[in-house]
Formats: structure tokens, sequence, C-alpha cells
């Protein structure tokens, strides 16, 4: 019994509207009827920069929310810069494949990760995304330890002790958090946290 064609969707993106994703959706159009795949939606981001995020690129956002619904089993875009500029999107997109099941096939660098090798490609970047978010883990507490070595305070600032007793003055007087937070000047998470030292 013959296997199903495999459900192929394309992302094709351009940074201006004088640019035109055809030439992208025509080429990776060919290569799927090559393969005797079946396409089953193309998504675009037309004008948009590959810098920007998931959450600024509709297309990007719907492709990945259609993987996890299992709506496709390979996504085809021309090249990796058509995915994402940024490091760390692009990471966080090729994870989100994964996780999903779906291959990914990049026309112009010849990945395929519906081969063992293309699969490799998958495992090194998942190497390199773990590798990113240590070294960002590892700035960061590098950063705070030179703060407090500089004998800046962290966190947010005390609330003083007359701002403190006059919050507690209202909160006694059945005033609401909002309605307090307001007339003294401080965030509703402030009033909050001395309501419930009040209550405790």
């Amino acid at each position: 019994m013959a296997s199903k064609p495999k459900r192929a969707a394309l992302y094709v993106r351009v940074s201006t509207d004088g640019q035109t994703v055809d030439n992208q959706r025509l080429a990776l159009e060919a290569v799927c009827e090559q393969r005797g795949w079946q396409m089953v939606q193309v998504y675009a981001d037309n004008g948009i920069s590959g810098g920007k995020g998931r959450n600024q690129r509709p297309g990007l956002d719907a492709l990945l929310k259609n993987a996890s619904r299992g709506r496709f089993d390979v996504v085809m875009a021309w090249a990796l810069d058509r995915l994402g500029r940024s490091l760390l999107d692009l990471l966080d997109t090729l994870a989100e494949l994964e996780a999903a099941g779906v291959a990914l096939v990049l026309h112009e660098q010849a990945i395929d990760t519906t081969t063992p090798a293309g699969r490799m490609f998958f495992q090194i970047t998942g190497a390199f995304a773990e590798f990113e978010r240590a070294m960002i883990r590892s700035r960061v507490r590098a950063g705070l330890d030179r703060a407090k070595a500089r004998g800046v305070r962290l966190g947010r600032p005390k609330t003083g002790a007359k701002v403190e007793a006059a919050i507690r003055a209202r909160l006694a007087a059945g005033e609401g958090v909002k309605k307090v937070a307001k007339a003294v000047g401080v965030g509703n998470g402030t009033v909050s946290r001395i309501k419930a030292a009040m209550a405790a």
C-alpha cells in the first residue's frame, strides 16, 4: 500500500513592500511537486524584516500555531534568513517545529530534515540554542555580581516608613487597594503586599 504524500506548508517573506514573494513561492511549489508532496498552505509575511520577532510576523505566527496542530508534515522556505535573522528567534522557531514533529526544508542551503543529515542539523542547532541560553544566564549572573560588588541595591526600592503608615491608615479606614495606591503614589502590588501583611 502506497504511503500518503507528505503535507507541505510554504513560508515566504520579503523585507520591503517593493519586493514580491512570487519567486520564492514558485520555486518552492516546483520542489514540492518534484517530491510528490501535497502543498496545503502558503504562509507569507510581506514587507516585514526578518529581524522582527514572531509576534510581529503574522504569517510565521500562524505557521507555528498550525504546526503544533498537526496541519502539515513539513515546512518549506527559500532560505534560513527567510525564517529569521536573530539567532535566538531562529533557534526558537526550529525548536518549535521539531517539538511539533514537523520537518524543515531550506531550498537555498539544501537543508532537509526529512533525511538523517538534516535531522543532525536540528540536533546541532538545539545544542547551539542550549549553549546560547547558558551564555545569557552566565552574563546576567556576572552582571548582577558586578553590581553587588559596586554596592548597587538590587530589586525594588523599599517603601518609606511614612508612606507605609499612610497606606496602613487608609486600608484600615476601608479604602480599596487601587484607591490607596493612586492617592499615595505607589503601585497596586505594594499596597496589596502591605494589606496581606496586615491581614496576617
